[in-house]
């Protein structure tokens, strides 16, 4: 039985949410909460095996709850939030960087189809288990330390390439933190995140990180976008074909569209010694086969930790097959990108 906290500050919805999961014979609604203050009460009481969690209540936010909820008593949290509105936006991605594991969509009206999802959403997330996240620990940069002696030559690279799925916006926005703003070269950046959620994704990212961030609109050359972080919108594939980025709707690869297997591929094609990718947190194995393409194309390749992931799918997939050159927690992955760009061992 999986065991489950409701957490909305309407009523309506609360209670729609309730009867859809209490129809589900594997699931118990445990407890109710109209605020984030009440949720975090009631996670400390009854400790749920996931919290469905609203974004905008009154009293406390739902990302002060999930910041709260995974610092002092780490459970699954699955945002169930509106995706029109830019503010919601920028709460759900951070509660996303601050632990929350998925988000589901609210509902329009008479939404075919919304009650399976979420059922189906709920026993997905009870699956995952979860790390504590402090927040500040988003905050960690890995800048290269200042020592006497010769560098080595910096490393010709010609494209970053990261890859993140679940867990994935506080990664990103970490390992970007960890390299120096307007960087030598441009940064190329796939997350798996539904397509309602994607359209403020890259103005939220540039506001962590401190880079230009946009999504990609294809056709960009890369010699044109050092420094710039491009960002795969959903629903396409983004590879890079004669120094150009491109955009193709070929059907999904490991289930996803864009996928990180299919970008880096072109990468270790395209570009060889001339990259460096990282693998971060994230569900499933999509990744781990392009990553192993750079690696033997003799480009530099990292992998996220276990102890630092919310969910060590993908990276571990990479280690296993032997893709990751390094595997580093996301506190040091940046500052090693940038040591690398430095030509720092």
């Amino acid at each position: 039985m999986i065991r489950v906290l409701v957490v909305d500050d309407s009523l309506t919805v609360r209670a729609r949410i309730v009867e859809i999961l209490s129809g589900d014979p594997e699931l118990e609604v445990v407890g109710e909460a109209a605020d984030g203050r009440r949720a975090i009460e009631l996670c400390a009481q009854l400790r749920p095996d996931v919290v469905t969690l609203d974004m905008a209540m009154p009293d406390m936010t739902g990302v002060l709850a999930t910041e709260h909820i995974m610092a002092h008593h780490p459970t699954p949290i699955l945002i169930v939030s509106s995706s029109y509105n830019r503010g919601e936006l920028f709460d759900t991605y951070a509660a996303l960087a601050a632990g929350a594991v998925d988000v589901l969509d609210k509902p329009g009206v008479d939404e075919v189809g919304w009650e399976s999802r979420l059922r189906d959403a709920v026993r997905l997330v009870s699956r995952i288990k979860v790390i504590t996240h402090p927040r500040a620990r988003l905050g960690m940069r890995a800048r290269p330390r200042q020592g006497a002696g010769s560098e080595a030559q910096p490393r010709e690279l010609a494209a970053i390439a990261l890859g993140a799925s679940t867990g994935g916006p506080g990664a990103l926005a970490a390992v970007l933190s960890g390299i120096v703003p307007r960087c030598a070269v441009p940064i190329l950046a796939i997350l798996h995140i539904d397509a309602p959620f994607a359209a403020a994704f890259a103005e939220w990212l540039a506001g962590q990180c401190g880079h230009p961030v946009r999504l990609a609109q294809g056709g960009e050359r890369l010699a044109d976008n050092a420094g710039n972080v491009l960002v795969a919108p959903s629903g396409r594939h983004m590879v890079v074909q004669h120094g150009r980025l491109r955009l193709v709707d070929d059907p999904p690869r490991n289930h996803c569209r864009p996928s990180i297997d299919v970008l880096f591929e072109s990468l270790a094609t395209e570009l060889g010694v001339r990259v460096a990718a990282a693998l971060l947190t994230g569900m499933g194995r999509d990744g781990a086969r392009g990553l192993l393409a750079i690696r033997g194309a003799g480009g530099v390749t990292f992998a996220q930790d276990e102890a630092t992931s919310t969910v060590y799918g993908m990276p571990r997939e990479a280690v296993a097959i032997g893709a990751a050159e390094r595997v580093l927690p996301i506190g040091e992955l940046g500052g090693a990108i940038e040591q690398l760009l430095r030509g720092k061992p």
